[in-house]
């Protein structure tokens, strides 16, 4: 799918790389300056949603960093506060870690598509982002908030999305779409916004899921039009159930990617969290940071 001028202009990335090292168990994975890709993983699925705990618990899986949560409803989207921000920053100086970027999962039960907390939260994210020096802010479009055959929704949705995009823009912030739709549904609304701070969040597992052919969707999306992934497996390790994990990596290079990749989920039933997690994160290192 042709996109417009507008779309064609990449957003300048200071993303960092870092990789495999040879010290302690956590300094393992890290170190090679060679290596195209961080790896994090989504505080929600390490058991710490909206917890500076989850930074420590990153620490000692071995992650470069922790995707974490603006906050919650109960707590008012707490990361928006100062103070919390701060506590963030001090946890990881302390672990030798980085936030891998911000999500806003409540948006799954207030509908970015219909709901003002919802906007005024994306909104303030920016703010965050900038703060904490985060440039991706996943947006998620999920049970309540699914734009799947909501034309009306979608509508609203674009509207909203041209309101916010220049402070975005200008903060240096892009806005990662996670959400049922297919690569063309989601270039229809990357088109009509036209612009390079909106892009699409690849689940690799959530497309899948959906029947999409998530290899060749990579590919046609682009690096352009793609800011970050998940890494994810519903009910198995990584590696080990439906997604061709070295065809997504052969994907990925064709299309030049490089920055985050967030692990989320994959953990099988009646498992430990934390030895899966290990596991996710070795089996997705020796795949993405091969030579």
């Amino acid at each position: 799918m042709k996109n417009s001028i507008g779309r064609r202009d990449v957003l300048k990335s200071s993303i960092g790389v870092l990789g495999l090292g040879c010290l302690s168990a956590f300094d393992i994975f890290m170190g090679d300056p060679k290596n195209r890709f961080k790896i994090g993983a989504c505080d929600w699925s390490i058991n710490q949603l909206a917890k500076i705990e989850a930074i420590e618990v990153g620490k000692n899986i071995g992650l470069d960093g922790v995707q974490i949560s603006l906050g919650t409803l109960n707590d008012d989207m707490h990361l928006r506060k100062p103070k919390i921000q701060q506590y963030y920053k001090e946890a990881c100086k302390k672990h030798g870690m980085q936030i891998g970027g911000i999500a806003i999962g409540e948006m799954n039960n207030i509908p970015y598509k219909s709901d003002p907390r919802a906007e005024q939260w994306v909104s303030d994210s920016i703010d965050v982002a900038k703060a904490l020096g985060v440039k991706v802010v996943l947006l998620a479009f999920f049970h309540k908030g699914d734009l799947k055959n909501d034309i009306e929704g979608t509508k609203e949705t674009i509207r909203r999305l041209k309101k916010i995009a220049p402070k975005a823009e200008d903060s240096g912030v892009v806005l990662g779409l996670e959400t049922w739709l297919s690569a063309e549904e989601h270039m229809h609304i990357l088109d009509s916004v036209n612009s390079t701070s909106v892009k699409v969040y690849y689940d690799v597992a959530n497309s899948n899921k959906m029947g999409y052919d998530i290899y060749e969707e990579i590919r046609q999306l682009g690096k352009e039009n793609i800011c970050e992934f998940h890494a994810k497996e519903n009910g198995f390790l990584l590696g080990k159930g439906r997604i061709d994990f070295q065809a997504v990596r052969r994907a990925v290079d064709d299309i030049g990617y490089e920055g985050w990749v967030q692990i989320e989920s994959a953990v099988p039933k009646k498992t430990d969290m934390f030895e899966s997690y290990l596991h996710n994160n070795k089996y997705l290192r020796s795949v993405l940071n091969e030579k």
